[in-house]
């Protein structure tokens, strides 16, 4: 199953009689399905099967929906009011004669109110017809927006699992370096022990004890183990889960967990190193996590 982001956009044009719509949806990261709406007045109805569609399609993200509606009705409905022209031609021709005003502009005369008129109301009114006809169309759009936050998801999906062969890679590197390590350990306090000690047999003893258990404290096995466990469950997440993207965020702190421990007991450089290089691998993968859905 592929991986899939919460970010992307998608836009659709459509009509219905006298109305057209353009439709517009944008997505991006979020700890849960949140869907904003802006529609015209008189379209709120829409707003329950926009909800039911995208729950269908989506698990996550933040998202915003746009309707902008124009009427061809309200378009071709300008109309000259006659009447009310007349009332304001003979009010100026009386201050015209009077001379107290100029011959008003044509301009002038049909930017007074009432002179120009608009057949129908400026709210585009939503029928049962247009309003089911919208919510086939929101269906295209959603699934527009589906197939940009797949098509990203196959991106996203290509760089997490070069991470995890990066942090896999990591993780053999360092367990060479922690059998050195181990062995390193008990060898170095060997020889300082006798140059210091060297004919003091029954405390030479007691003290290579202690040798013996600081390596095993200095012994990463455990958490080498438990990183390789995490890479494996990470590759089944994306190859299985619908939705892995809250289970990979997760993972990827127990990776972080695991990674600051490794360098805690590392007395190696080289070991340190490599720890250091496993952390800011998985600080990538983190980051790509949060925008999987």
């Amino acid at each position: 199953m592929s991986l899939a982001s919460m970010t992307g956009f998608a836009r659709f044009e459509g009509s219905h009689d006298t109305l057209a719509w353009t439709l517009e949806m944008r997505s991006v990261n979020g700890r849960s399905l949140d869907i904003k709406y802006r529609f015209p007045q008189g379209f709120e109805a829409v707003e329950k099967a926009g909800r039911d569609l995208a729950k269908s399609r989506f698990h996550r993200g933040q998202m915003n929906l746009t309707v902008s509606v124009s009427s061809a009705a309200v378009k071709a409905g300008v109309t000259l009011n006659k009447d009310v022209l007349d009332v304001y031609l003979q009010a100026s021709r009386a201050l015209i004669d009077a001379g107290e005003a100029v011959t008003p502009s044509v301009d002038g005369l049909l930017a007074l109110r009432g002179v120009i008129e608009t057949a129908g109301d400026e709210r585009a009114e939503l029928s049962p017809d247009a309003e089911a006809a919208l919510a086939a169309d929101m269906a295209v759009l959603f699934d527009r927006l589906r197939e940009a936050r797949d098509s990203e998801g196959r991106a996203l999906e290509g760089i997490l699992r070069g991470h995890l062969i990066t942090m896999a890679a990591c993780v053999e590197r360092a367990r060479s370096l922690a059998d050195q390590q181990v062995e390193a350990i008990r060898e170095r306090f060997t020889r300082r022990l006798n140059e210091l000690l060297p004919e003091q047999q029954d405390f030479q003893e007691r003290v290579l004890q202690e040798a013996a258990l600081l390596a095993t404290k200095a012994d990463v096995r455990e958490e080498l183990d438990r990183l390789t466990s995490h890479v494996e469950q990470a590759h089944q997440l994306i190859d299985d889960e619908q939705a892995p993207g809250r289970k990979l965020d997760f993972l990827a702190q127990e990776f972080m967990r695991e990674a600051n421990t490794l360098c805690s007991k590392s007395a190696f450089i080289e070991l340190t190193q490599t720890g250091l290089e496993l952390k800011a691998v998985i600080d990538q993968f983190r980051e790509q996590t949060q925008n999987v859905e």
